[in-house]
């Protein structure tokens, strides 16, 4: 009798999982991004988000959890349940936290999940700049004193500040020479730069759009192989000043190091779907 009512409790919990395993997600899923809300990372979390919320048919709720140059929300994606009801929106800065020393964090911290997106770096001014492009821009940082000009895009360390070390270094200009002001993401430097904080900042054309369809800030170059459809009259690089240097920071839905397979293979599908759709 004892046998066979194990043997009864055995075969249910198996049906029970099998059964939660087919319908994941049971409940609201919370998708995390590390860095503030307005800035590029968190427009694309929402979108997407929104979009998965109707492949897998439950809310999906954006939680940005900011600090530390975006430490704080990528340690919190990777620590989460792996039963895939919490993953988040990782940027190319958990490749770098580890050898900058700023945290124990890399790629194996993660269950990766599906590539979301990449959007090239650009420099951008106030609307009332002097510098009506990036070699004139170039050409005042060159001449200027260390320190004279600020910069800012993101958190220190951040894929906006290796854009600007880059640029710089391309030109023959040593990358300590602009002070890099940081802050938890882009949205929050555009609106240092608006206020004068700062001279110009290196972010995502698609993250400056709003203010520069608004008349308040100016795209001066984009740091890609080509011209971006929304801003078609804004020079590459290359065209700018002459500089080989190309820079673009990605984006990718991952969860914690061993999520449920099952859960990851669906989010998969989902994204999957998401990006056809």
């Amino acid at each position: 009798m004892l046998r066979r009512l194990a043997a009864i409790g055995l075969a249910a919990a198996l049906t029970l999982g099998s059964a939660v395993a087919q319908t994941f997600p049971s409940r609201p899923i919370t998708f995390i991004v590390p860095w503030a809300a307005g800035g590029g990372t968190d427009m694309i979390a929402r979108t997407f988000g929104s979009l998965l919320e109707k492949e897998l048919g439950q809310p999906v709720n954006v939680v940005n959890r900011t600090g530390g140059s975006g430490i704080v929300g990528h340690s919190a994606i990777a620590t989460a349940p792996p039963d895939g009801h919490t993953f988040g929106l990782a940027t190319m800065e958990i490749s770098l936290f580890k050898n900058l020393g700023l945290a124990d964090l890399t790629l194996d911290s993660y269950t990766p999940i599906a590539r979301v997106a990449a959007f090239d770096a650009s420099i951008v001014v106030r609307a009332d700049s002097p510098y009506q492009t990036a070699a004139q821009l170039r050409d005042a940082i060159k001449t200027g004193e260390v320190g004279r000009f600020k910069a800012g895009g993101s958190g220190q360390g951040s894929s906006w500040h290796m854009a600007l070390g880059g640029w710089l270094m391309s030109e023959g200009v040593e990358a300590t020479k602009v002070r890099y002001v940081p802050s938890t993401g882009a949205a929050a430097s555009l609106q240092e730069l608006v206020a004068g904080g700062i001279d110009f900042a290196t972010c995502s054309a698609v993250e400056a759009r709003s203010l520069a369809d608004a008349g308040r800030v100016r795209i001066l170059a984009v740091m890609g192989p080509q011209r971006i459809d929304i801003f078609p009259n804004v020079p590459t690089l290359k065209e700018a000043t002459g500089s080989t240097w190309e820079f673009a920071s990605w984006f990718a839905l991952v969860g914690p190091k061993g999520m449920d397979a099952k859960a990851a293979q669906a989010l998969a599908a989902a994204s999957e779907k998401v990006h056809k759709g």
